[in-house]
């Protein structure tokens, strides 16, 4: 069970610092929040035990990797009791890369990525469909990111 941390200065300092450049050493960034490297330790361990650190993620251009297609997928439920059920199936989907409950016209919104055109319809058509309680799903494809970026948790 995650521990209840009051977060203070530092905390979000280095939260926003590790969200821009996760890779940097616990030295170099406690030199640039004039702090020791092991005081960032100590704080970096506390945060993850809070359940508020949760890894490191590698920033890959999925492009250049062979990934021509991103799209979103709004998910029509029979009913919304249905979606710890669903959302469990849908997890078993390695392309479905985000999923989130949602109000509005979609109980469930998802993420989706790949290869080409081709995974995509085996995925709506094969892998989608076979889901008990969807009744609809509704695709758009994403012609181009403009940016993604983290949101400012610290802003000195």
């Amino acid at each position: 069970m995650p521990v209840k941390l009051n977060l203070d200065k530092l905390d979000l300092q280095i939260i926003q610092e590790m969200m821009l450049t996760a890779e940097i050493s616990y030295a170099d960034l406690g030199k640039k929040l004039f702090v020791s490297g092991g005081t960032i330790h100590v704080r970096i361990k506390k945060l993850q035990e809070a359940g508020i650190v949760m890894g490191t993620k590698l920033n890959v251009d999925l492009k250049q990797l062979g990934y021509d297609v991103i799209a979103f997928i709004g998910i029509y439920l029979e009913k919304s009791s249905l979606y710890d059920q669903v959302a469990k199936e849908l997890q078993k989907i390695p392309q479905i890369v985000r999923l989130n409950y949602t109000t509005g016209n979609y109980s469930i919104f998802a993420e989706i990525v790949c290869k080409d055109i081709n995974q995509l319809r085996f995925v709506l058509h094969d892998e989608l469909q076979k889901i008990k309680g969807i009744e609809r799903t509704e695709t758009f494809i994403s012609l181009d990111e403009s940016f993604n970026r983290n949101v400012q948790v610290y802003n000195g």
